[in-house]
């Protein structure tokens, strides 16, 4: 019987061959992905248009939805096999109605690939009532899996990779308040929640999914230069991290650690795709291999809180719960 991650049983590092500076054209070399069909979401900006890129490329068809479908098809323009939809996280009956048209076509999915999200907004809530960073980062990604299950279980051999980030770090998961109803709301604190959720969500959703050969994981993929996902961030947030120094300068050992674009997408392609994870799921990934259990010290790896079975157990409860939705794996 195959292990389960939890309590970080899985949660060693493969020697994969790859590392924070592999690329995504280097992590695809050999993939054929020809007749696979893959949904990325937010996958016509960032990191995630160079996975669609590579993706497609690999010979997959590529599904991406999208909130603005006129800078999606601006953005995504001469890349072949691409579709492109309209859905936002934010707006749960678009997920219903863009899951449902992908059901309709009959087609097997493959890859869900959950990259959009948001970071370090100010408060603010969905039509339910729920923090934004939350409803997003994480129940976005819960809906859309629930609601494409049929299509995943045609795969006969699907994966869902959730991209998550080293934020997690910010704070576990707030069974208590995780609305910030009745604690002042703090950003990086509701980021680093959804983000924590999102492994959580990982780890329970493959030890449920894997008799029906699919597999789940959750990535960081690197701090990376040149995307949109913190435009909304005040500047002194970044100096709260430590990114920037006093007068707003981003400090030389943080920018000596960016990742470009095509490595910031490797690791999502490598937990897609990648051989050495085959019968390996429910395990959280970083610079092209699986990360190593978080430490205390430095910033790196996964924390324990992030694959704890009776956590990510009481999550899934509690999503059912917050959302109305009920996800029997069957």
């Amino acid at each position: 019987m195959e292990k389960n991650n939890y309590q970080g049983a899985l949660q060693h590092p493969l020697s994969s061959g790859f590392n924070a500076a592999s690329t995504a054209s280097e992590v695809m070399e050999g993939i054929d992905l020809t007749g696979k069909n893959a949904i990325v979401t937010g996958g016509n900006t960032g990191i995630g248009l160079e996975t669609t890129r590579a993706l497609a490329a690999a010979g997959a068809t590529v599904i991406v939805p999208a909130r603005d479908i006129e800078k999606a098809k601006k953005n995504l323009k001469g890349i072949p096999n691409v579709e492109i939809e309209a859905m936002d996280l934010f707006q749960p009956d678009t997920i219903d109605a863009f899951a449902a048209k992908f059901r309709a076509s009959g087609r097997p999915l493959h890859l869900l690939i959950n990259n959009a999200g948001i970071m370090w907004v100010p408060l603010q809530r969905d039509s339910r009532g729920i923090e934004s960073q939350l409803a997003t980062n994480y129940l976005g990604q819960f809906q859309l899996v629930v609601r494409l299950w049929p299509a995943l279980k045609k795969a006969t051999g699907a994966r869902v990779v959730n991209v998550s980030s080293q934020g997690h770090h910010f704070a576990p998961f707030d069974f208590e308040d995780p609305n910030f109803t009745r604690r002042k709301y703090d950003t990086l604190q509701a980021y680093g929640q959804s983000k924590t959720a999102s492994n959580l969500f990982a780890l329970e959703l493959d030890s449920r999914a894997k008799a029906f050969h699919i597999r789940a994981y959750a990535l960081h993929p690197g701090s990376i230069a040149g995307t949109e996902l913190a435009r909304n961030a005040d500047i002194g947030l970044f100096k709260q991290m430590g990114f920037l120094d006093e007068y707003g300068n981003i400090r030389p050992e943080v920018l000596a650690g960016l990742k470009t674009i095509p490595q910031g997408a490797a690791t999502t392609l490598w937990c897609a795709t990648s051989p050495l994870l085959n019968n390996l799921g429910g395990v959280y990934c970083e610079d092209g291999d699986i990360a190593a259990l978080a430490n205390g010290s430095g910033t790196g790896g996964v924390q324990p809180y992030a694959l704890d079975e009776s956590n990510a157990k009481r999550l899934w409860d509690l999503t059912q719960e917050m959302t109305g939705i009920t996800f029997n794996v069957q």
